[in-house]
């Protein structure tokens, strides 16, 4: 990686990540963790070279093999929920560009994610080493059956939608834990949701509407 690129250049500027941050605070993100991270984070790092002066929009990112980079509110968001359970450790079921798992590097103490395309993954693992990210645990398999040496989790955060969260990553939560990401209804139509643990039942918060990749199982 370029020493240009690295550094950021024009459109890739500080002062283009601070205009997100602005952005994002009147979009309603209130956590300045969460802000103070992404206005520090290279994200065009994280997106082709071609791509890199559209990072900072209001927009999902191609990154190959039909997957996107979410938009800077929904990883914003979805960091924020995962904040809320005080998280030590956390699970990501699908790595992407590494972004989402980047900005919880910054904030929790271990970030464990699963990625089901190995190309993505060793893409991940080289724009890591880069920020010298260092407490980011990867593998390449399949984001149903979770992580279990590695479990308990105090949250399991989700990057692609399925119609119901796999037993599996429910099972690896530790007690107070919470699952952050979005659930696709019978119509199609996705729901960004938490689901905890209360009085021995699980409770599902439809916290507002998403727009995720499919969930695919299995290991490509």
């Amino acid at each position: 990686m370029s020493r240009r690129r690295l550094l950021g250049v024009g459109m890739t500027s500080p002062r283009t990540r601070e205009r997100m941050v602005r952005r994002l605070r009147a979009q309603g993100i209130r956590d300045e963790r969460v802000l103070g991270v992404m206005a520090r984070l290279p994200r065009h790092l994280f997106v082709d070279e071609a791509l890199a002066s559209r990072a900072y929009e209001d927009t999902a990112l191609p990154i190959g093999h039909g997957q996107t980079l979410s938009q800077p509110y929904t990883v914003a968001r979805m960091t924020e929920l995962v904040l809320a359970a005080a998280p030590r450790r956390v699970l990501e079921i699908g790595t992407g560009s590494g972004y989402q798992a980047a900005v919880l590097a910054c904030l929790v103490e271990e970030v464990c994610t699963i990625e089901r395309l190995l190309p993505l993954l060793r893409a991940a693992r080289g724009r890591w080493r880069e920020l010298g990210l260092h407490n980011i645990r990867a593998r390449h398999g399949d984001g149903a059956r979770g992580w279990p040496a590695r479990a308990p989790f105090d949250a399991v955060l989700l990057t692609a939608a399925p119609a119901e969260p796999p037993a599996a990553l429910l099972e690896q939560l530790a007690p107070g834990g919470r699952l952050v990401g979005p659930l696709a209804g019978r119509d199609g139509a996705q729901a960004l949701t938490v689901l905890r643990r209360e009085d021995g039942r699980w409770i599902a918060e439809s916290v507002e509407p998403a727009s995720f990749v499919p969930w695919r199982g299995g290991v490509a």
